[in-house]
Formats: structure tokens, sequence, C-alpha cells
């Protein structure tokens, strides 16, 4: 009889694959939640089911918040526009600072004027920028701590994106198709950005949690949404003087952004490729 062949070991594609799946299954099931959480909260996120700071049990099950009303319902409706409003900041920031960045260092009479600018913004501090501009903002709201943010963090953004992509843009392929009269669109899309893929992804996994981070501070500011909404970052703000009658009123909005922006800067982190060696385009 024949010994069996061994099985053959996957494959380095199938092992990233798997990876990046893994890493991101905590931010996928979060988002499903969000998507769906208004469908499966047991009840209205404005209606007292019980009294002020409950402990978790029966119509409750994590228990009340500051007004009574039902924690684990206002935390299944309350992912969707923190999610959202952190995946229009990440997306924003990453597609305009990779565009700035790829344009300073292929345009270095440019680029002067543009790391000068960049160095100008980054010297504001960043929560009094938040409430300048949100507070200027006609109406405020969660859209002007979107823009804050997206104002904020550009900045910051184009520094790395310009220093990845500055070693790039002085090889020999780059310059090659510049000299043949190539032009900017051709060289920021076909040449210098496939070579960005690894830079850009984990610069939007940052740019996201960034996102978390600066919704959050303007919710415990009184920036961006307001009561009654629910969102987890105000959910937070609004219960922290109850916390010690019912931790989970401020613990569980506080997993789920945690583990959110964890798990996305993991998927994000696998899912970038290796970088690849300049002397050879993709």
């Amino acid at each position: 009889m024949t010994a069996d062949a061994p099985t053959a070991a996957p494959s380095p594609t199938t092992r990233r694959k798997r990876r990046v799946f893994i890493r991101a299954v905590p931010a996928l099931a979060l988002v499903a939640l969000a998507l769906a959480g208004p469908l499966l909260a047991p009840h209205p996120i404005d209606t007292p089911v019980t009294f002020p700071y409950a402990e978790a049990g029966g119509d409750a099950p994590l228990g009340g918040d500051q007004l009574g009303r039902d924690v684990l319902s206002r935390l299944l409706t309350g992912g969707a526009p923190l999610i959202a409003t952190a995946l229009a900041i990440a997306l924003v920031v990453t597609a305009a600072a990779t565009a700035i960045g790829i344009l300073a260092v292929l345009r270095p009479a440019l680029g002067r004027w543009i790391e000068r600018a960049a160095d100008l913004t980054i010297l504001l501090p960043s929560v009094l920028a938040i409430m300048l501009i949100a507070l200027a903002w006609p109406g405020g709201g969660r859209l002007a701590v979107a823009a804050a943010a997206i104002i904020l963090g550009i900045p910051y953004a184009v520094r790395i994106a310009a220093a990845a992509a500055a070693p790039i843009a002085t090889t020999g392929f780059v310059e090659a198709a510049a000299a043949g009269g190539d032009n900017l669109w051709h060289l920021t899309v076909h040449e210098v950005l496939p070579n960005l893929r690894s830079t850009v992804l984990a610069l939007f996994g940052l740019r996201f949690v960034e996102g978390i981070y600066i919704v959050s501070v303007a919710a415990f500011l009184q920036l961006g949404p307001q009561p009654p909404e629910a969102d987890w970052a105000l959910m937070i703000r609004e219960n922290a003087a109850g916390i010690t009658l019912n931790p989970w009123a401020v613990g569980a909005p506080c997993l789920a952004i945690g583990l959110l922006a964890i798990s996305v800067n993991l998927a994000a982190e696998a899912l970038a490729p290796a970088r690849p060696t300049p002397e050879t385009p993709l």
C-alpha cells in the first residue's frame, strides 16, 4: 500500500486572505449589527423603560441610562451614525491626501507650498480647531464635526503620503515615463499610485480610527450629535456620571468603539500588500 500524499500547505495568498478575514470579523460583525440594529432594538430609543441607571436585567438586559431608557436599544441604534461618519472622514481624507501628496512630489515647486500650508495647519491645536469649525459651521451638528475631522486630518496624511511617494517618484520607470511625455494624470494613476497601495490602506485604517476619535471628543465637548439622538460617543458622555450605578451604560459603547477601531486597524494592516521594490513598476 502506498502512503497518502501529504496535504499541500496553503499558499501565501490563501493564508493572507484568511488572516484578513479573521482580523476583520469583529469590524464586519459590528457594521452588520449597526445596520440591522434599529430592527433588532427591543424598545424605542427615546422611551423610558426603567428607572435611571437601573442595573441590567428584566426588560433592560444592559440596564437603563440617565433617563431610564434601554441601553441595549440605544446601543443597537447608535452605531450606524458613528460608523458612517468615520467612514466618510477616512475616505475623503485618504483620497485627498494621497492625491495631494503625489502631486507634491511630482511637482516640487508646488510641493514646497503644500508642505508649508500643511505645517501651518498642523500648528493649530486639534481641540481648538474642532471647536472653531463646529461652532462656526451653519447649524453645527455631525456635518460640522466631519468637516473639522477632514480639515485636521488632511495635513497629517499629506505628509505621510508624500514621504511614501517621494522615493517612488525618483525611480527610473517614473522618470522614463515623465521624459516620454506622459502627463501628470498618467504619472499619478499608473506609475506612482499602484506602488502606494500599502501606504494607502494603512492610512485609511488610521484615518478611520482618527475619525472615531474626533467624533467622540466632539461629543464630550457637546458638539456634533445632540440628544436625544442615539450615538455611541454621545452615550458615553451622557452616562458618564452614572458609571458606578450602571457600568454598561458607558462600558458597552466604549467596548463597541474600541473593538471596531482595533479590528479595522488590524484588517488594514493584514490587507496591505508587501511594498514592491521601486525599480519594478506594478
